[in-house]
């Protein structure tokens, strides 16, 4: 019978289903996904017990499944790999039934099939669902974070303005000053809301883009940004010929991002660079602060949104999220280098474009 044979072939199946899932997963990410093999198949085993199999059974094998499913969904598995978990395990079964020369009941092998269906259904159904709550609650979130940043910038300039036009501060004064970053962050929050629509929506106009041209372009708001917080900003002369074909505006908004965030967490009076450089097919621009240098292993979250490393918390901590999604728009990668006790510098790398004979 199939029951007895699942019983005693449990960890020899369980075996073949790791060897399977090693294409597919990463090693040290299996524990979850077998984890939920064991529960299918001591669920299984039970099902079979009665023929045909009970809707109660079923049930359980689903509800189980489902837990799993959901479990796998915050783990950070996708809807393939939970897919391509319980086909393993029904291949695995297949395959060790075979090397031991087994021929189950047809009744016995449409159990099987039905609890494969019901977990994987199960499983994929309750990963969608909370797949689906999480895109939801990092919505409601970012607009959530947006609104605040646009109302309280838009407040600060409101006063500022009503102070200058009432003649209780002159525009040589500090509530200037003060309208005039609330301004330049309500630019800011409005270019990056697009771009990042933009980038969304696929929407990705490309042209040929000289990269010593461009760097001119962003200096002059860097530098005055760079002014307002006490920073050195210095773009170092780029060699004519290095082109890029990016969508120009989303390049602006993912160098100006990084530019920001660099400036921003340097220490007053440190220095900000920028600067260009080419390899091959590849073109390397690099932004430098002097920010003190990253935690130990904080690297990577430095681009997932909402993520903010610093006690200085202004700001979504949206802006190297952004500046990742467009450049990978644009065909290209953004990665981050430590200097430890120093600062960082990230590392936007694109295609070069031939130059045109």
């Amino acid at each position: 019978m199939l029951r007895v044979f699942l019983s005693a072939q449990r960890d020899a199946i369980i075996g073949r289903t790791r060897l399977i899932l090693v294409s597919a997963l990463a090693p040290r990410r299996h524990a979850i996904v077998e984890h939920a093999i064991r529960s299918f198949l001591d669920e299984t085993v039970e099902a079979l017990r009665a023929s045909p199999v009970t809707p109660d059974a079923l049930e359980t094998v689903g509800r189980s499944a489902a837990l799993h499913g959901g479990q796998l969904q915050r783990e950070g598995y996708s809807l393939a790999d939970v897919v391509h978990g319980y086909a393993s395990v029904g291949r695995a079964i297949h395959e060790v039934a075979g090397n031991a020369g087994l021929t189950a009941p047809e009744a016995d092998l449409r159990t099987l099939r039905l609890c494969l269906e019901e977990a994987t259904a199960q499983a994929v159904t309750e990963h969608a669902r909370q797949r689906e709550q999480s895109f939801v609650r990092d919505e409601q979130e970012r607009l959530g974070e947006l609104a605040h940043e646009l109302r309280s910038s838009l407040g600060s300039a409101m006063i500022s303005f009503d102070l200058l036009r009432t003649g209780t501060a002159g525009f040589a004064g500090s509530t200037a000053g003060v309208l005039g970053r609330s301004l330049g962050r309500l630019s800011s929050l409005v270019e990056a809301s697009v771009a990042s629509v933009r980038v969304g929506a696929g929407m990705l106009v490309l042209e040929r883009v000289s990269v010593r041209q461009f760097f001119e372009e962003v200096e002059l708001g860097a530098t005055i940004d760079a002014a307002a917080h006490e920073v050195t900003l210095d773009v170092l002369p780029v060699e004519p010929g290095i082109d890029v074909e990016v969508d120009r505006s989303i390049l602006t908004t993912a160098v100006g991002n990084l530019l920001a965030n660099a400036v921003k967490f340097t220490r007053p009076k440190g220095q900000v660079l920028l600067r260009a450089s080419s390899a091959n097919d590849r073109v390397f621009i690099e932004v430098e602060d002097e920010c003190g240098g990253l935690p130990a292993g904080k690297a990577e979250a430095l681009f997932r949104p909402f993520e903010q490393q610093s006690a200085n918390r202004a700001g979504l901590g949206l802006g190297l999220s952004l500046s990742r999604k467009g450049v990978e728009a644009n065909g290209g990668t953004v990665s981050v280098r430590d200097r430890p006790g120093i600062g960082c510098v990230f590392v936007i790398e694109l295609p070069r474009l031939t130059t045109v004979a």
